[in-house]
């Protein structure tokens, strides 16, 4: 049974989409602080982590910078906030998804089981080793480590994924349409247009010159290609 921790200091929403996960064959706990929430979430357990942005405590930002900077589970950000800034400060901060309330429970659940199965095939690969490198950077399909010249770099599940598979196929444009396709997949009820942010947060991470970009580029009005 996969396990929940829903950090939400309304405890009436808290409860409602606890009560549709629970029904779906999920395990939910519950947390109304940011502060105590944070540190559920590094005591390990969880398979998903669902979050609001503003909690007594410390705010949902902070919790998933922090979950960032130590683990790597699925993190889901629910919020009232529905401006374009907030959403691309919570996936900039490594957030898997944003959903705005108000939602339905269905689609919670269908996001949950999406981001749950597609970490599950994303660690699956473990058993096949193999070490891609171009120019500095290499990118270790077993352990998931990415270096830049010997310095490892701390990526999201997302940002992983959509930097292995531009790194696995050098030299070909992929528009965001076939990234948000590919990495995100056809059930995902998210926009294209969050490739952009993904891709600039790798970016930061990767180039030594984001604004100049030597292993991502931007074929305007394209795509992006992965320079080997």
């Amino acid at each position: 049974m996969k396990h929940i921790l829903i950090i939400e200091d309304d405890l009436h929403i808290a409860e409602l989409e606890r009560d549709y996960l629970q029904l779906n064959g999920y395990k939910v706990d519950i947390c109304q602080n940011g502060e105590i929430g944070l540190q559920k979430v590094l005591d390990g357990g969880y398979d998903i982590i669902i979050v609001d942005l503003m909690l007594p405590g410390i705010d949902g930002y902070e919790i998933v910078r922090e979950i960032r900077r130590n683990l790597e589970v699925p993190v889901i950000i629910v919020s009232a906030k529905s401006e374009d800034i907030d959403k691309i400060r919570g996936l900039g901060f490594g957030a898997d998804d944003y959903l705005t309330k108000p939602f339905s429970s269905a689609e919670l659940v269908a996001r949950v089981k999406s981001h749950i199965q597609r970490y599950e095939r994303l660690m699956g690969k473990k058993a096949s080793v193999e070490i891609i490198s171009h120019r500095g950077l290499e990118i270790n399909t077993s352990s998931h480590k990415v270096l830049v010249n010997g310095r490892e770099i701390i990526l999201t599940t997302k940002e992983y994924e959509l930097l292995l598979f531009l790194a696995s196929n050098p030299n070909i444009v992929f528009s965001k349409e076939k990234l948000f396709e590919k990495i995100w997949g056809e059930d995902y009820f998210g926009e294209p247009a969050t490739v952009a942010v993904h891709i600039q947060k790798v970016r930061k991470k990767i180039e030594p010159n984001p604004a100049d970009p030597q292993y991502i580029e931007t074929l305007w009005g394209t795509g992006y290609r992965f320079n080997a």
